[in-house]
């Protein structure tokens, strides 16, 4: 199920507020500027699908958004427990930072968990297959595969260079809890 937990920036310890029904994780989210929306999620898929079939499979939202956006690329990030980087990638992205563009991601499939840093409170946002989320440009966050990681998302982009990340230096992101105990911390 997707969740939202809301932290203070100063107190990761306990959630001020734990919301999960979509429609208040939607509200919660507009009024810090970020996008959440439920799309279906079944289009039928082998396990080994391509970047291609994928983006293929999801073609006309794809180019809704495209359209709407003027986003000018499209890639796919796809990441199972057996993937040789999975620790690589998740130090990665675990670190705070922005993009000058605004991050559109669509979970097709398994989970991840964003953390949006805004107003003095940490939004943790739980997302899962079905779910779309787009950061604005400039949103410090960081993002949580997980250690066993299981996911496939779609990412959008305008600019065609993709997933750049402007770090931040901050620590932030090491005292919050972590996708794999972010439930004992509601």
């Amino acid at each position: 199920m997707t969740s939202l937990r809301i932290f203070s920036e100063h107190n990761p310890h306990k959630a001020e507020r734990a919301v999960y029904d979509r429609a208040s994780v939607a509200r919660e989210l507009d009024r810090i500027g970020v996008l959440y929306e439920q799309w279906d999620a079944s289009q039928p898929l082998d396990a080994d699908a391509s970047q291609d079939e994928i983006i293929e499979a999801y073609r006309e939202q794809i180019d809704r958004l495209m359209k709407q956006y003027g986003f000018r690329s499209v890639d796919v990030i796809s990441l199972n427990a057996d993937h040789p980087q999975k620790e690589a990638l998740r130090d990665k992205f675990l670190h705070e930072h922005t993009h000058d563009d605004h991050e559109v991601r669509f979970f097709v499939e398994g989970e991840g968990l964003f953390y949006l840093h805004a107003n003095g409170r940490i939004y943790a946002v739980l997302c899962r297959a079905g779910d779309l989320l787009s950061v604005p440009a400039g949103m410090t966050h960081w993002f949580d595969m997980g250690p066993e990681p299981c996911l496939t998302a779609i990412r959008l982009f305008t600019t065609p260079e993709g997933w750049v990340a402007n770090f931040t230096g901050s620590d932030i992101a090491d005292r919050f809890p972590r996708l794999d105990n972010i439930e004992s911390a509601a």
